[in-house]
Order: C-alpha cells, then structure tokens, then sequence
C-alpha cells in the first residue's frame, strides 16, 4: 500500500455498487485521497496520545479516512499503538475497506452509529475523524427526521451532520479532538447554527478551512475542515479559506495543501485553475464587534453586548444590544421614515419574511452562551469535563415553548489538550428569542450571537469594519422586512410566456408580469422574456385569499387540466388549503406597490426599482416601498447594495460564496448591510445620484456612487484608494482576494 492508498484507492469508485441516486440519496460522496491526508494530518498536530490512540471514523464509508490517520499517525507517533474504529450503513463499503485495511488494526461495524453511540462508553476514543453523509433529515422520512431533531435538539433544516457532531463530545475523552469534514454552509447559513453552537458550545474549534470552489469532490459540493479539540484553548482558532479567483500570475508555487498548512496568503495553481488563499482567525459572531443587530435577537432594555474588559460606555456604532441608539431613532423621520412607521424597530429586530427565511432566526433556539469566572454567578454548581463552552442537559434545558426563557448556570471544569484539568469556568445559556438576561452577570463577558454568520477576523478588514460601523445609523434588516418571492412548487402549471398562444387563455385579471432573475441587472429591470403567472389570489387582500373560480371559468378550466399535479401537493392540502393554490404566495396587496428587487444568487449585487406592480419569483428577493417608508431611503438602500462598499460588507460579514464567485443575497445576509444616516448632507447627494440613474435614466458612474456611499459613512475618498479596503469596481467580476 503506497502513501495514496495504493490499486484499491485508485480503483474505489469502481467498487463501490451504489449507484449516483443511491449515494445523492445517503449523502455518500467518499473523501478524495489527498483530502483525507490533509484533514489526518491536521487532526494529529492537536493529538496528545495517553499511551495508546484510539480514533473512530462514525461514517466511514470506505474507509479512505481511516486509512489515512493511520498512515500518518505511525509516521508522527513511532511506538504508540493505534486503535482504529469505523461504522457504516453500507455493508459492501464496509467491505471494500476491510480488504483495503487488511492487517491493520481497525474494528469494523456495520451498523447506524447514531444508535450505537448510545451504547459506547463515555471518552472511549482519543480522536474522531469523520465525514458525515451529507443528506438532510427530512429525506429520511419525517418520523426519522422529528426523532433526530427531538434528540439531538436541533431545529430548521439540518443534515446528518448535525447529529453526528452532536454525538462525538461525549465519545471524546478530555483532551480529544475531532477532524470534521462537511460542507461549508454551515459556516454562514441559519441551518449552520446548529452546528456552529455544537463546535463553539461543547468543543473548542482550533482550525478551520474553507475550501470553497476548489472542486476537490467530484460531486458539487463546497467543503471545509474544522478541527476542534474537547478542551479550553487560548489560542484564537486558524481560520484559512482558499477560491478560486481569475486566472492571473500566481505568487506562491507551493501545492494547495502545503499553503493551506502554513495559512500562507497568496495565490496559486491547483488543477490548472487559479486559487487565491486568504487566512486569519476565526470571529465566531460577536454581537458586539460586528455591530449587527438584524439578525440578532432583541436584547432587554438597556442591556449592552460587550467585549469582555470592556468599558460600559457606548459601543463604536453607537448602536446597543436593544438596536440604534435614541439618536438614530430621532433621525428616523429625516427622510420620511417615522420612528414609529415602517422604517422603524419595533419588537423584533429580526424581521421574519413569509417563507420562514428570517433575518438571523436562530434554529437551536440558543441566543448566546456567556463564559465567567466560577463562582461569580453562584455557588453550588455541579462540575464536568465538557470544554470552555460547554453546555450539557444539565446547563441548558430548552423550553419548546417560544414565550419563555430558561436559563441555568453551570460549573464546568476546562480540561487542557493532555487531559489535565483547569480552572473552573461557569455557563450560562439564555434560550430562545425574548431577550438576554443580562442582570445575571456580574462582569463583562464573552457574547457569541450563534445567528451570526461566522468570518474571517483580519487587522485591515476588521478596522475597516469598525469605520463602517461608526457611520452605520441602521441596517437593511432594521429599516424594512425583506421577502423571497413566490414559489408555486409547480412552475411548469403557473408560469409561462406562451399565455397568448392558448386558445382559451386563464382571465386576464388573474395574468401578472412575472420578475425573475433573468431580467435584473444592478437599477433597472428589463423583461426581455416577459414571463406571466397565474396568480389565483384576491390582491387587494393583505392576507392569502383565493379567489372564487366560479367566477373566473377560464382559469378554472385551465386549471383542471392541470388537478392531478396540483392536488397530488400533499404539503399543501394537508394544511386545508386549496388545491390550485401555490406555496408561498407571499403579500398579494404589496405588488402594485414599488419595490426594491434582487436575485437570490449573483457574482455581484444587482438591486432595481420595480414600479411596474409585477409579481417577483422565488429566486428573487423583494423589499416593498411601504415597509421602506420613503422613496429616499429606498433610493439610499439600493445605492449602499450595489456600491463597492456594499459588497465589501458582505463578503467581509457574510461570505457566502459558490461556485464562480457567485453569492447567494438572501434575507439573513442583505439584512446585515449597513444603512447610513439619511439626515447628512452625504447621504442626499447619494440619493440624489441614485434617483437620476434610475429615474432620470443617467448612465451609473460607478467611482462616482462609490464614492458618494463612502462619504455617507464618514470613510471618505481614502476608502477607495485603499487596495486592502476595496473590492473590485461595481460592474466588475469580484475580485476574491478583495
């Protein structure tokens, strides 16, 4: 067997009997063989063996990680005996890997993990490496899925992942360390935060590597690694990302994982396509630093996040946990927003759009976890040995209920990376949505909003951030809901650009222009394909209601041609609505009405003005005028979203890339982005050339509107004259490295 696995890891995908819809079905997308070195590799650098090293690989397929830990783990650890574990669904995986593994020693189980590890003895493996099926639970079935959820405690739309990280912590001895491989979405989707709150609450994340548009799968999958530890580490953790960029001179002829190794910035070859890596460490989502209350719950009154040791005064942004500052608030009226109208915040600054894809809801339920000195909280705590974060059953009880609050503090004991016990530390866990609980700590402490995205901490980037902040007075999320557009869940029946051509088309009251993210470009709208939609809703209703088909007969009959599909909706008709309905018809008032549109995935942002009352499709996103408040501060809206500053925003706190440099602008995210005070002089003059743009029909100066949107937040023309503060110009592809 050679350092690649040799014959059998060359011919494994031939092997293997599943077919493509069998493995898209169990998630089965095996590690490729340099992958699974890395990530072993990795691993190791935090392994402190106590005689011997014991590692499991709870998923593992055919058995390419295992096999790689075991290469290097002889290698780094000359004369310690390794004791290897894998578990598998798939018995002929299991198979292929015992053949390959021949001689080594490794355990092979075929059987679910998840209902075996219920079975295995607390801190039995020193080490966990593993893959994790990349499936969602609710393609299990929704019995398997509410079992999951319930068990593990988990909410929103999770996969396997979730579930088989939630079981390692307690495998673990204190001391041990997990290699994760999955999928990076967890890193900034709200679905993540499940598993962002597992890695931060009862593990110590120490490495993290986002490895993009790489493509080193075959299937389209955009990896990361994370290396976490069961123990209380210091050290800020790595954070190392690598995308491909466009071609261009490399500056590094180092291979992809030498330079991911050694978190060296620069760019270089891998495969034949250009590579940019960029490194830092990792910001887990501090409410503070970033400034960003959308997306995060609302606070108590007065109540003010804080970095810890800092001073009680006012945050940078002059914005507290509780939103803007009074200020703000007063200067809410200057461009037709009423403090107490559509622009304003009331209740909840995390505004929940029609689709269930809110602005930083948190699926877990969890809002923050809080770290002090123990004894400060109280005394009497029970101990463990779960890490610095760590929350068991018996620190956080989460209450199903959305109107309540439970919260316990708990004594947990910090354990060191060789298993030796460190001081005590208490946790306490407020849950769910209705505020923090602020007037039960007594110092200043660590606040991780697990809604936030986590990023990528740099000097250059982070201080940027912090001027931003200062000229910041709210954001999208704060100043108006934003909404997906509809989803009929059977396009093929409700849309088209042939309607004409029928011999007896549906009425023509019930026929709406249709917006799709073909016709968007950044401030203008052009329906070059002018699609329609059968819209069957009354439209002067604020709320869904269907419209009588007795008296529409055309329609009618369209649509029963059509009965079979439509009413073979289960989904639908199961909550006792219509069968010619579509999914999610959102706001059937708002359309007449002027609207900011968006597309949900673009290389870079393109947000128009709408006045036509056309409906908007669900691979757009929309912000209606009367939720705004105010033409001007719609005008101000679309100028920060398309600047260059805008996208610097977002891939600074977002950084949600795919393939190509493509960017997904969906609610969570564009929620994020600052709004500056619409009362400054700076602010009109970019309102003023956004409007001749797009109401005057002015061809857009790009430096020009960059320039305006960096004077409204104070950062002025040395902004865009900084390389490390700049992305690419509007019109351009982005630039990855900016």
């Amino acid at each position: 067997m050679d350092s690649r696995g040799g014959r059998a890891a060359a011919d494994r995908r031939t092997r293997t009997t599943a077919g493509a819809g069998v493995r898209k079905r169990h998630g089965r997308h095996y590690t490729p063989v340099r992958l699974a070195e890395f990530l072993a590799e990795r691993l190791l650098e935090h392994v402190v063996p106590q005689g011997s090293l014991r590692i499991l690989d709870p998923a593992c397929g055919d058995g390419e990680l295992l096999l790689a830990v075991h290469r290097a783990a002889v290698r780094r650890f000359p004369g310690i005996s390794v004791q290897l574990t894998g578990f598998d669904l798939d018995a002929a995986a299991i198979a292929l890997a015992r053949e390959r593994a021949a001689g080594l020693p490794v355990t092979w189980c075929v059987g679910d993990f998840l209902c075996a590890a219920e079975e295995l003895a607390e801190g039995s493996f020193d080490a966990v490496i593993t893959n994790p099926p990349y499936v969602r639970t609710q393609q299990l079935g929704g019995a398997t899925a509410r079992l999951l959820s319930v068990r593990f405690g988990l909410r929103g739309r999770i996969d396997l992942t979730h579930p088989f990280v939630a079981s390692v912590p307690r495998l673990l001895r204190p001391g041990g360390v997990l290699g994760l491989l999955c999928a990076n979405r967890f890193l900034t989707t709200k679905a993540g935060a499940n598993l962002r709150a597992l890695l931060r609450a009862e593990l110590t994340p120490v490495e993290l590597y986002d490895l993009g548009d790489t493509k080193l799968f075959e299937a389209a999958v955009l990896p990361a690694v994370t290396v976490a530890v069961r123990a209380s580490v210091a050290t800020p953790c790595r954070y190392v990302s690598a995308y491909e960029i466009p071609d261009g001179e490399s500056t590094s002829t180092l291979d992809l994982f030498a330079a991911l190794a050694a978190a060296r910035e620069c760019s270089l070859r891998h495969d034949g396509r250009h590579i940019a890596i960029e490194a830092g460490t990792l910001d887990p989502g501090s409410a503070a630093r970033q400034g960003d209350s959308a997306g995060s719950t609302p606070r108590e009154a007065g109540a003010v996040c804080r970095e810890p040791g800092a001073s009680s005064g006012a945050l940078d942004a002059g914005i507290t946990a509780a939103g803007p500052d009074v200020r703000g608030r007063e200067r809410a009226g200057a461009m037709g927003a009423s403090p107490d109208g559509p622009g304003s915040i009331s209740g909840s600054a995390a505004q929940v759009d029609d689709s269930g894809d809110s602005a930083g809801s948190v699926p877990m339920g969890i809002t923050a976890v809080y770290r002090d000195v123990a004894g400060v909280m109280g005394a009497g705590a029970s101990t463990s040995s779960a890490g610095p974060d760590a929350v068991s059953s018996s620190a956080a009880r989460v209450d199903d209920s959305r109107d309540s609050v439970r919260s316990r503090s708990s004594g947990v004991t910090a354990v060191n990376r060789d298993g030796t016990r460190s001081a005590d530390l208490d946790v306490l866990v407020v849950q769910d949505d209705s505020g923090y609980t602020s007037s039960h700590l007594r110092s200043a402490p660590a606040v991780v909003d697990v809604a936030t995205p986590w990023r990528m901490s740099r000097p250059s980037v982070d201080e940027w951030l912090r001027r931003v902040r200062g000229g910041t007075w709210r954001t999208f999320g704060e100043v108006a809901r934003i909404r997906v557009g509809i989803k009929t869940t059977a396009d093929r029946v409700f849309i088209s650009d042939r309607w004409e051509h029928r011999q007896s088309p549906p009425e023509p009251e019930l026929l709406f222009d249709l917006i799709t993210h073909h016709d968007l470009a950044p401030w203008r709208i052009s329906r070059e394909r002018p699609r329609r939609v059968l819209y069957p809703y009354d439209v002067s209703c604020s709320r869904r209601t269907p419209v009588d088909l007795a008296g529409f007969p055309a329609a009618a009959a369209y649509l029963a041609e059509h009965k079979d599909v439509l009413a073979a909706r289960d989904y639908l008709t199961a909550t006792g609505r219509e069968w010619f309905e579509i999914w999610v018809p959102q706001r059937p008032h708002l359309w007449r009405h002027p609207k900011l549109v968006f597309p949900d995935i673009s290389v870079a942002p393109r947000f128009a003005l709408d006045r036509s009352g056309a409906i908007v499709n669900g691979d757009c996103y929309w912000i209606s005028m009367p939720d705004i408040g105010s033409d001007d501060l719609a005008y101000l809206l679309m100028g920060v979203a398309n600047s260059a500053l805008g996208l610097r925003f977002y891939d600074a706190v977002c950084g949600n890339r795919l393939y190509a440099a493509r960017r997904r602008w969906i609610t969570q995210y564009v929620a994020r982005l600052p709004v500056p005070d619409p009362s400054t002089a700076a602010a009109a003059a970019l309102v003023s050339g956004v409007r001749a743009v797009v109401d005057e029909d002015v061809a857009p100066d790009p430096r020009a509107l960059d320039e305006w949107v960096a004077a409204a937040f104070g950062l002025g023309t040395e902004h865009l004259e900084d390389e490390s503060c700049s992305p690419a110009p509007m019109f351009d592809t982005p630039n990855a490295l900016g």
